[in-house]
């Protein structure tokens, strides 16, 4: 097996306490990083139950995503050479199919921000939301015909639909507990985003929501759902059990002993705890 659990390198910084992943039965695992940046763990899962859990704290800003509206799209010449490859077509973002119309939908829009946000809008009126529509095989051009789907499906359709239009952009998986939102009643799932490359660095965007969420903690980046699944299996399997809590937490309750300790502590804290 191949897991994608850990918390990316870009938040270690901000772990509060220890971040382990505890496999049941105690087998020998191995991190790696992979060509994307993220961490994976590699095992051999005996015969049977085997559980995978991570409980931990991090901190955050406990602010909303930023909005740039001024951020400019850069021209192909200036890319850089890494930003590169989130311009091509992927498994499950075929741009081929979707370029004519990108094109005549947003390229008349200016400015690179507007772009994408245009883009996040017909995204999210387009799909309709559901657990239910979840399909592990559903392309983007799939989903936008289909007019159904799940975060990953949202995610997927907005990222083809910027490399169409030279915006470079990647897919995220991580975090995102219902903070400054309602409450939603279903169960909690790992989330999916994108990042668009506008006016020299990364910004954070969310087809499926649309609107600046607080507290995303990404574990993953990649060109899509392939190259971040949380677990690969070289095998027959069956999944059991799944959990996922995302909870803001209040730092006096992590550490009611401390309560000088130091101010990236005191930050927005969040609990995120995973059983597979």
């Amino acid at each position: 097996m191949v897991l994608m659990l850990s918390v990316h390198p870009s938040r270690k910084a901000d772990l509060v306490t220890d971040h382990v992943i505890r496999i049941t039965p105690d087998v020998p695992a191995k991190d790696y990083v992979d060509v994307f940046g993220n961490v994976c763990t590699r095992l051999v899962a005996p015969a049977g139950v085997i559980e995978i859990r991570n409980d931990f704290v991090i901190a955050d800003s406990g602010r909303p995503d930023e909005l740039a509206p001024a951020a400019k799209q850069v021209a192909l010449n200036d890319l850089p050479d890494d930003a590169l490859m989130y311009l091509i077509g992927s498994r499950y973002c075929d741009t081929q199919k979707l370029s004519d119309f990108a094109w005549a939908t947003f390229g008349q829009i200016k400015g690179g921000w507007q772009r994408v946000q245009a883009i996040c809008d017909y995204v999210h009126d387009r799909i309709e939301f559901g657990y239910q529509f979840a399909r592990s095989d559903r392309t983007a051009a799939e989903a936008m015909e289909e007019r159904r789907g799940v975060c990953r499906d949202f995610a997927h359709l907005a990222v083809s639909l910027c490399r169409c239009l030279n915006i470079p952009a990647r897919y995220c998986t991580g975090y995102l507990g219902d903070i400054g939102v309602p409450a939603d009643p279903a169960p909690m799932d790992f989330s999916a985003w994108f990042e668009a490359y506008l006016g020299g660095r990364w910004y954070s965007f969310d087809a499926r929501h649309n609107q600046p969420r607080i507290g995303r903690i990404v574990i993953a980046r990649g060109r899509d759902a392939a190259d971040v699944a949380i677990s690969t299996m070289f095998g027959p399997t069956k999944l059991a059990r799944f959990n996922v809590v995302t909870e803001e937490v209040r730092v006096d309750e992590v550490f009611p002993l401390q309560p000088d300790i130091e101010a990236r502590q005191h930050r927005t804290a969040r609990l995120a705890s995973a059983t597979v």
